[in-house]
């Protein structure tokens, strides 16, 4: 595969700092990443080597703010560099997502918002016990979100609650589809908070908090088997009456659901992995064809004009895919307009859908021997397979928000 970036700094305006993150991120992945990943899908088992060089080379405090230790990328300089992860091993990726969130979401998202002093200062006081444990000790947050209903798509309040007891809280509740289960230090569970067992649950006391793996009531349970993104080992997570301490919180009580609304861009950081995969399947097919793809005869194929069509084509959609996403994520902000909202979620879907619409198209193209486990094609078909899945924003609620997007206006109804 090439080695040149997927963004190209000159080109698209990259700061020195998205160049180097990049850079970094592309070496680590294609001399380290990318020769284990077939093991890891075949197997279905943790990236756990991945997870040791990244620790070693700083990229777990990517978006950990500089003031507290960290390298203080921001939202869109994250997006680049995990994309570049994404191009040689998705389930590295996409786990890398659910740990940095842990610090993208309390770090340089939440210092945009507006916050009481007193909450800033609480939340500041907080997030230092996470960040020093990531920086100090390697430790790894995962973020269990699903729960097999409504509450992962952000129509009801979550069914995993904390209820509130003297020094913390005690946790219960089952997370679903759970990155990382079994192999992360911490999970940072979204929870409904309780102050007692008889209150009404609500997404407005959702709760942020940190629960050691090793504590007394988590277990993870059942298999996993699936499709595709199988490194990311997604098995069900159960918390039975977990007790974790108050300065365990990731944020203060009632700061995710102000956060969430203000920076709906933030459901957007699942992209990156499915934008690799997308340049990956391009880079493959132009290698393929020019008898370029280590292991394989040096056979050219480059001469049909039907290989050259179906290239052409790969082009134009990855371009199309490459400017949308880019867009997107170069205006994200706190308390979006309209028509920038609208483009994150085309960007969601466009990215998502057109990943494995590329990769067939690669198959397709590159013939027979493409589908076979000693070439990466097939693998990163059946990873970009499972974008379109993906809560919050999935394939069929990007569009159908697109949809409500264009035809009302806040608040609008057909009886107005």
């Amino acid at each position: 595969m090439t080695d040149e970036p997927i963004f190209e700094p000159g080109a698209w305006g990259l700061t020195a700092q998205q160049a180097a993150l990049g850079e970094q991120a592309r070496a680590l992945a294609a001399e380290r990443f990318a020769p284990r990943a077939a093991e890891y899908d075949r197997e279905a088992t943790f990236p756990t080597e991945n997870y040791r060089d990244l620790a070693e080379s700083g990229l777990l405090a990517i978006c950990i703010p500089e003031e507290e230790g960290g390298l203080g990328a921001d939202l869109k300089t994250y997006m680049l560099t995990a994309a570049e992860i994404g191009r040689y091993c998705g389930a590295t990726a996409l786990t890398f997502n659910m740990h940095v969130c842990s610090c993208l979401w309390t770090g340089p998202l939440l210092d945009q918002l507006e916050l009481a002093p007193d909450v800033r200062a609480q939340h500041h006081a907080m997030r230092k016990l996470h960040y020093r444990r990531i920086i100090d000790e390697g430790k790894v947050y995962a973020q269990p979100f699903s729960e097999g209903g409504a509450a992962a798509a952000g129509f009801k309040a979550f069914g995993t609650t904390a209820l509130k007891v003297e020094g913390g809280w005690r946790i219960t509740g089952k997370k679903i589809f759970a990155s990382l289960a079994g192999h992360a230090d911490y999970y940072g569970a979204l929870c409904t908070a309780l102050q007692s067992p008889d209150d009404e649950p609500s997404r407005r006391n959702t709760m942020y908090i940190a629960v050691p793996s090793d504590a007394e009531g988590v277990s993870v349970v059942g298999d996993w088997d699936p499709l595709g993104m199988r490194g990311t080992v997604s098995r069900t997570l159960l918390f039975e009456d977990v007790f974790v301490p108050d300065e365990a919180q990731l944020m203060p009580q009632g700061v995710y659901a102000e956060s969430a609304r203000h920076w709906p861009h933030m459901f957007m950081t699942l992209t990156p992995t499915y934008m690799g995969i997308a340049q990956a399947c391009y880079d493959f097919t132009v290698a393929y064809l020019r008898g370029e793809v280590p292991g394989t005869p040096p056979v050219k194929r480059r001469m049909y004009p039907t290989k050259q069509i179906a290239v052409a084509q790969m082009r134009v959609m990855l371009e199309q895919t490459k400017a949308l996403w880019f867009q997107a994520v170069s205006e994200a902000r706190p308390d979006p307009s309209k028509d920038s909202l609208m483009r994150a979620w085309a960007a969601q879907h466009t990215v998502m859908e057109n990943a494995n619409e590329l990769a067939q198209l690669a198959i397709r193209t590159c013939g027979g021997q493409s589908m076979l486990k000693t070439l990466p094609l097939e693998r990163m078909y059946r990873d970009s397979r499972c974008g379109s899945l993906m809560l919050p924003w999935t394939a069929e609620l990007t569009l159908d928000m697109l949809g409500k997007g264009a035809l009302y206006e806040p608040g609008e109804t057909d009886d107005d």
